[in-house]
């Protein structure tokens, strides 16, 4: 089914990239799987409809007001970056090759060790066992992790994606504001 969507999805729909919004003294780095094809439309991160990572940011009180996906460039001035593993949009992750994370790891290695934020979170337990496919099976805990990222802690979140049913609501927002606990002093 995924398939047949990217056949019809226009290729240069499927070539579009979202900028990064990245800076410097990063407290937190948070990194997507890759676009869905309403954010790559509309040049956004996180623009599903039924995504909760703009709502879980601000009742995480990880931003001081209600954004929306049409604000993410302004997250650096919360000293929030934002970023994906894969770059290339896709109407569900199933249409993803390992080569994809692969490069997407290189990637983002080179990133986290430019700018060295204080923390990188995945969006996501898919990203957590590309990232280290040692964990490719086993129950992964959200939270921070044993891992590292070009010397960055790592942080597991759940996917905010309206299509990920496996965390409540409520788990979703401790796991937030677990993350928030982490903000040096």
């Amino acid at each position: 089914m995924a398939r047949d969507l990217v056949k019809k999805t226009p290729k240069s729909l499927l070539a579009k990239r979202l900028p990064d919004h990245i800076r410097p003294g990063l407290l937190v780095l948070f990194v997507g799987i890759n676009p869905g094809l309403r954010s790559a439309a509309i040049g956004h991160h996180f623009a599903g409809h039924s995504n909760r990572f703009w709502k879980l940011l601000f009742e995480s009180q990880l931003v001081s007001e209600p954004l929306t996906y049409q604000d993410d460039w302004r997250l650096p001035d919360w000293g929030l970056g934002l970023t994906n593993i894969v770059q290339r949009p896709s109407a569900q992750i199933d249409v993803l090759k390992p080569s994809d994370y692969a490069a997407g790891r290189k990637r983002l290695a080179a990133i986290v060790q430019r700018y060295q934020p204080y923390v990188v979170a995945l969006l996501g337990v898919t990203i957590y066992r590309r990232l280290f496919p040692e964990y490719k099976t086993g129950g992964i805990s959200l939270g921070l992790q044993g891992k590292v990222l070009a010397d960055r802690p790592v942080f597991v979140l759940p996917n905010p994606s309206g299509r990920n049913a496996h965390y409540s609501y409520r788990t979703m927002l401790a796991s937030f504001q677990a993350l928030k606990c982490l903000e040096p002093d």
